[in-house]
């Protein structure tokens, strides 16, 4: 029997399962409090519910569960054994598609427009490395049957403030709009049929610069004069050779109709007004976001402690709909739970007004209910632990320290004593 977890899976030692409950209860808390209500959902959806859910890549990621019994024997013994009809279900990538599902089937149960949280686990087949797992616990809050530039505002205030309430700071909200980005790359040329393909090389400008952008869009062949345009106008922005940032107005100008920018402004110049300095947020030309379902502004928080994203969301104005036949507007925001846990972690970050531990440590000498009423005294300062003595207390009392104990109480003469 292998005693390891799964690769991309891990097991949780008590200390860190210790902030992950404080974080986790710290941001449930904001959500609460900012009118958010919690569902659960189950782990497991319908394979068509997945692979119908424009997720990106993550459809490529999906664990696959297997047809059970005479289901299973029927496909395997079909020719040629179709890899899609021996599954019927798969584990969820994100909590997205399942809020979606959920919200069709229970609407009429359900305020509106509706505010909820999410924070489950959520699983991809990926390849496992440092802020990537095949296990992993999202924290999402959506509103659902809001269209207006307000759920994006809150979306990000409710974020940022649950942040901020962890002692989690010095972040970005990175912000763009696919239709502004759609809009100028098919002004410039691009074949409305291509834009996805060309987003995703574009969301590499700050990785591979103007001139890897090039070459990326010429191997895909596409339209010369688009692909000059598009370059000579990032180029100036290029940050390896120093080039300026991209301003949300040079953007539009480049649009067939510049007021497609208005929302994203609005957005911002809100924001900035709520953050009042707590946070940043900025445009982001060349924001996409990986999931296909996102259908206008998308966001992710930055943070100079991780090289990657810490969390993301957008809106998603389609989705829905696939279930009902009638479009609801739907935005999100999810926190890196991992990722901001990770480097808590490893800055040494101490829970706030955490109650020192302290071990009572007993022997048969001592009558039981006196133990327990001797530890209960001692709660009122302190986090106890009852712990039968050991015959040599030297090893004992060195791994109660590397759990975190920094008292020890102990039985003499009848009464307790803390060293």
């Amino acid at each position: 029997m292998k005693t390891n977890a799964l690769k991309g899976m891990k097991d949780i030692l008590p200390a860190e399962q210790k902030l992950r409950d404080y974080v986790q209860g710290k941001i449930l808390e904001t959500y609460r409090a900012s009118g958010f209500e919690r569902i659960s959902t189950p782990m497991l959806e319908d394979a068509e519910n997945l692979d119908k859910s424009d997720g990106g890549d993550n459809l490529n990621l999906i664990f696959k569960v297997l047809k059970r019994g005479d289901k299973l024997d029927s496909a395997l013994a079909a020719t040629p054994v179709d890899e899609k009809s021996l599954s019927d279900m798969g584990l969820r990538y994100d909590l997205t598609l399942p809020l979606s599902r959920f919200f069709a089937a229970n609407r009429n149960e359900l305020q509106f427009p509706f505010k909820v949280i999410q924070t489950d686990r959520v699983f991809r087949a990926e390849r496992p490395q440092k802020g990537r797992s095949r296990e992993f616990v999202q924290c999402d809050i959506d509103i659902l049957g809001d269209s207006s530039c307000n759920a994006e505002v809150e979306l990000i205030d409710v974020t940022a403030r649950a942040l901020l309430n962890i002692g989690f700071e010095d972040f970005t909200i990175n912000i763009n709009d696919r239709r502004i980005l759609r809009n100028m790359l098919e002004n410039m040329g691009f074949a409305p049929d291509s834009l996805d393909s060309v987003c995703i090389t574009f969301d590499k400008m700050d990785k591979i610069g103007a001139a890897g952008i090039e070459a990326e869009l010429r191997e895909k062949q596409m339209p010369e004069d688009a692909v000059k345009s598009l370059v000579d106008f990032i180029a100036k922005s290029d940050a390896a050779n120093g080039g300026a940032k991209i301003t949300l107005d040079e953007v539009a100008s480049k649009c067939a109709d510049a007021s497609i920018a208005d929302d994203l402004k609005y957005i911002i110049s809100t924001v900035e007004k709520v953050a009042a300095g707590k946070y940043k947020i900025s445009y982001t030309p060349n924001l996409v976001r990986g999931q296909g379902y996102y259908t206008g502004v998308v966001f992710e928080i930055a943070s100079p402690k991780f090289s990657g994203a810490v969390g993301g969301g957008g809106r998603y104005d389609n989705m829905i709909g696939k279930f009902i036949g009638q479009q609801i507007p739907a935005v999100g925001f999810s926190i890196g739970f991992e990722r901001i846990c990770s480097i808590l972690l490893d800055s040494g970050y101490k829970i706030p007004g955490e109650k020192e531990k302290c071990a009572l440590l007993y022997d048969d000498a001592v009558e039981f209910p006196v133990v327990l009423a001797e530890a209960e005294k001692l709660r009122a300062g302190f986090s106890v632990a009852i712990i039968k003595k050991a015959k040599k207390p030297g090893p004992q009392y060195d791994m109660l320290e590397k759990q975190g104990y920094t008292k020890f109480a102990v039985f003499k003469d009848g009464t307790v004593s803390i060293k």
